[in-house]
């Protein structure tokens, strides 16, 4: 099984990267694959821009990535609310090569903050765009207060609660992905 699991941030030091990769860790013979959104920034999307420049060799690296793999973990970070301008752009161009750029693979949608609001709003407008994006989403799951419930030094959620949930939704990713044929690691 071929993971791909990317924070929705243009932060270097992402607590969304560290959470996603947590995440994937937890699948048992997964191959997984990151990346940094900061590797495919382009110009503001707009149609007159999308005219000039036709569609960027970075949307197309993008999109490339979705294809290549089984199953897909986002964990969006907040700003004001919604998704980063980083993101949104980036889901602008990318989505002008396929609306359903996830590619309906199996997909689970996180998002955490430092605060304890956990970046819900930003995950509820992520549910909502699961279908645009072509996510067949399998599970969506807010961490709130991460430096509370996340040891940065081991890389592992410590909230047992948070833990079964992030446990019981990368599950049904694995179950969607390849029915009887992996499991979820311990820690």
């Amino acid at each position: 099984m071929k993971v791909l699991a990317f924070a929705a941030s243009n932060n270097k030091n992402s607590i969304n990267q560290r959470l996603a990769l947590y995440v994937a860790s937890l699948i048992e013979n997964a191959v997984v694959e990151t990346l940094d959104i900061n590797d495919y920034e382009m110009p503001i999307f707009s149609e007159e821009r999308e005219k000039q420049l036709g569609q960027p060799k970075e949307a197309k690296a993008f999109f490339n990535k979705f294809t290549e793999v089984d199953a897909i973990i986002v964990s969006f970070a907040e700003h004001n609310g919604n998704f980063t301008a980083a993101f949104k752009n980036l889901y602008d161009w990318t989505s002008r090569i396929d609306k359903a750029m996830f590619g309906n693979k199996p997909t689970l949608f996180l998002a955490t903050s430092p605060g304890p609001s956990g970046a819900k709003s930003v995950l509820v407008t992520a549910e909502k765009s699961a279908s645009f994006m072509g996510a067949d989403l399998k599970g969506s799951i807010s961490i709130p207060n991460f430096f509370e419930n996340f040891d940065t030094e081991n890389n592992r959620l410590i909230n047992p609660v948070l833990k079964i949930k992030i446990k019981q939704a990368a599950a049904q990713l694995v179950e969607a992905t390849t029915p009887n044929q992996m499991s979820i690691n311990a820690y």
